[in-house]
């Protein structure tokens, strides 16, 4: 590591009452992921806000998702547009810096407020995950802009609208914006309140199955029946079956069925896998490939698989290692003890790193409580950790290895 970058120019170069001026703002824009008319507000704020910065700024459709509803058909997912910013796409040594604009409060939760706990913590939707996350990408980039290093990196910034749901309308674009880079920050808040990053993340997979029996009277030919009920429950039983410490399975939903004198023809079953590592995700696969086929003939149903790993496994090699290690000497230059730990969590860092690019993923604000309202946002993390990614910034563009 390089020392001679002024790491406190850096820090009095971050104006943290603008950065919480739009934190707040952002935070006041319901932005859940279904609300398509919240997100586009959010979207042209956030065009408006990166527009200080060099380069150009794109609104990018969201791929085509399908969902399978509760009476088994396939339907079209509506998701809003994703931000993109390139700046110096020419350059030899690029970065790709991540974050997300939704949030898991559809716009008539009863979360909408925002409240001081005290001094320094702030209440409210999204503040830490992630619109806190989000003006540390913008301060940080806007520090590192008016350094004199800016020529020698360039980099492009994706903030998506699906981030809460899987990132299914995002993923390509994410691949895509990955391929190549150096390295990658996202931005989702810090694992604990103390700023320790997530380092290792197992992966995450939702699946839908939809069984499809044949109905018959409950008390006069219930034998004619072929009960989709019964096959989805011995469908639970055996995805219970192949769960392993490596491969958490959660049976989730069962939907379907009718009145009391009727057997079920249909019934959709949901759930969800965490593997931890691609051998466990790939041995999931195959043991529910076999199960399926058995339940079909055992009940002799028709089964619909819909979905699978949307996440991959995210294991931490060399380069990315060297990455955190460059994080933490940065966090130390500030004053900022940077620590890691391992996560059961998922996001976008999953995707990333399936490309190859090393990545650190929980560069946002210090924060806690996410996905409930008592979400809160430590307010003088904003400066520390726009900080942090200025001087890591610095560093990659005077040609520190990873």
């Amino acid at each position: 590591m390089k020392p001679d970058i002024d790491s406190t120019a850096i820090l009095e170069a971050i104006d943290q009452q603008a950065m919480l001026e739009q934190v707040q703002a952002w935070s006041a824009i319901n932005t859940g992921t279904d609300n398509l008319d919240g997100l586009a507000r959010q979207a042209d704020a956030l065009a408006e806000a990166f527009s200080a910065l060099p380069g150009e700024i794109a609104l990018v459709d969201p791929a085509p998702v399908t969902a399978i509803a509760a009476d088994g058909r396939e339907v079209e997912r509506l998701f809003g547009q994703h931000l993109v910013l390139r700046v110096r796409p020419e350059a030899e040594r690029r970065l790709l810096l991540t974050g997300h604009m939704d949030t898991v409060f559809p716009a008539d939760h009863p979360f909408q407020q925002q409240r001081w706990i005290d001094d320094e913590t702030l209440n409210g939707p999204g503040l830490a995950d992630m619109k806190g996350g989000i003006a540390v990408i913008l301060h940080a980039l806007k520090a590192f802009e008016a350094s004199p290093d800016a020529a020698k990196l360039g980099y492009d910034v994706m903030i998506n609208s699906d981030e809460e749901t899987g990132s299914l309308a995002s993923a390509p674009l994410i691949e895509g914006l990955a391929r190549g880079k150096y390295a990658a920050l996202t931005y989702e808040p810090s694992a604990l309140p103390d700023g320790t990053l997530a380092h290792a993340r197992g992966g995450s997979g939702n699946y839908s199955l939809t069984v499809t029996g044949r109905s018959a009277h409950a008390g006069r030919n219930p034998e004619d029946g072929r009960n989709a009920i019964v096959a989805a429950a011995a469908l639970v039983l055996g995805l219970k079956r192949l769960q392993t410490a490596e491969c958490p399975v959660n049976p989730a939903k069962i939907e379907g069925g009718s009145a009391n004198n009727v057997v079920p023809d249909h019934a959709v079953l949901r759930f969800n896998i965490r593997p931890k590592s691609p051998d466990a995700a790939q041995t999931f696969e195959n043991g529910l490939a076999a199960l399926i086929g058995e339940v079909q003939q055992a009940h002799e149903v028709v089964i619909h698989r819909h979905g699978g790993i949307t996440r991959p496994p995210k294991p931490v090699d060399r380069r990315a290692q060297k990455l955190f290690d460059l994080v933490r000497d940065c966090g130390a230059l500030l004053g900022q003890e940077i620590g890691w730990k391992s996560t059961g969590g998922v996001c976008d860092g999953n995707n990333i790193a399936a490309t190859g690019v090393p990545v650190v993923d929980t560069m946002g604000v210090r924060g806690g409580a996410i996905h409930s309202p008592d979400e809160f946002l430590i307010v003088p993390s904003l400066a520390e950790r726009a900080a942090l990614s200025a001087l890591v910034l610095r560093h990659l563009a005077n040609g520190d290895a990873i």
